[in-house]
């Protein structure tokens, strides 16, 4: 698999990643010992970056890798994340950027990884009660302190990225981007990324799912999918999108790929490593073909006729998590 190099000085990865939250929570039923052999068959098919966080469970998705990893940590680039205060018990809380907590939340995600070190430290969201001087300035003594060797950012704006960076080097900042978000190119974001040679991490490149084109009709999700409660599977906005959707499986039929894979291959494009989420292995198999597309300029203008910037229709989050983003 071709690698990117994230920031100036940060790890090399696979163009494409595994986002692992919904093997433990979000996304409806899991299976552990189908998430354990897809990890196991995304790093033999060149997968190194792994992406989790403490609030996916809480906790029980980086006890999950932890196990996954056991005997062989080196064998991938270990991300996860900090910013949303959770208790030692479980219970979440607010944001929380304060150094004090970033600390305490670095140790017990260090243990519960069982690792000495996370290579990829992302504040998962900017808490507006800390400047983000301060937090960076903490996350900057664990790089010094050897327990985290690169440090990230998740769903900052512009002017933050920016001041962080000038703190200490941020090696990448993930956000979500794909067809159906794509606010990183009209918002500033990108364009700093790409001015302060920061690399790129796009979540939801499927656009959670609405991408594959299996989804047909919000009665697919389980009862606890949080995705019922999203505003773009909801109502009219449900079927605008499907729409869409219906138009980029046509131009994925007209390259004899899947619309997964054309959507991924446009997030590579863009010079992002998209880490798709999945639990199985045939889906990550069928993501992982994706990385030997290579799309021509043809390819990218039927693209962009059908899926510019603000076609899809509806917020990605409800209201009480949409005010956490671009912090």
């Amino acid at each position: 698999m071709e690698h990117r190099t994230l920031g100036s000085d940060g790890p090399s990865v696979g163009i494409q990643g595994l986002g692992c939250m919904g093997m433990s929570a979000f996304y409806g039923a899991t299976d552990e010992a189908e998430s354990l052999a897809t990890i196991d068959r995304a790093l033999e098919l060149g997968v190194t970056l792994l992406d989790t966080a403490e609030g996916y469970g809480p906790f029980l998705n980086e006890q999950l890798l932890g196990k996954a990893l056991a005997g062989r940590r080196d064998a991938a680039v270990v991300a996860t994340k900090t910013g949303f205060e959770i208790t030692d018990d479980g219970r979440p809380l607010d944001l929380n950027g304060r150094p004090e907590y970033v600390r305490h939340a670095l140790d017990r995600s260090l243990r519960h990884l069982g690792t000495d070190h996370v290579d990829l430290y992302y504040l998962h969201r900017i808490d507006p009660k800390v400047p983000i001087e301060e937090t960076v300035g903490a996350l900057s003594e664990l790089v010094a302190a050897g327990k985290v060797r690169h440090i990230g950012l998740s769903e900052a704006s512009a002017a933050t990225i920016r001041r962080a960076h000038a703190v200490h080097p941020v090696a990448a900042v993930q956000t979500e981007y794909s067809l159906f978000e794509r606010g990183i190119e009209h918002h500033g974001v990108l364009d700093v990324l790409r001015e302060l040679g920061i690399g790129l991490v796009a979540y939801s490149p499927l656009g959670r799912g609405f991408l594959s084109g299996a989804i047909t009709s919000p009665d697919d999700f389980a009862a606890d999918d949080w995705r019922r409660g999203d505003p773009r599977f909801q109502g009219e906005n449900f079927d605008r999108n499907l729409a869409v959707v219906r138009e980029v499986r046509r131009i994925a039929a007209a390259q004899d790929v899947t619309p997964s894979q054309l959507a991924l291959a446009w997030v590579q494009h863009q010079g992002a490593v998209a880490i798709p989420g999945t639990k199985r292995r045939r889906y990550l198999e069928e993501n992982i073909a994706a990385t030997r597309i290579t799309l021509t300029a043809d390819d990218l203008a039927a693209i962009e006729a059908v899926a510019p910037h603000g076609v899809v229709t509806g917020d990605r989050y409800a209201p009480e998590l949409m005010g956490t983003l671009n912090g």
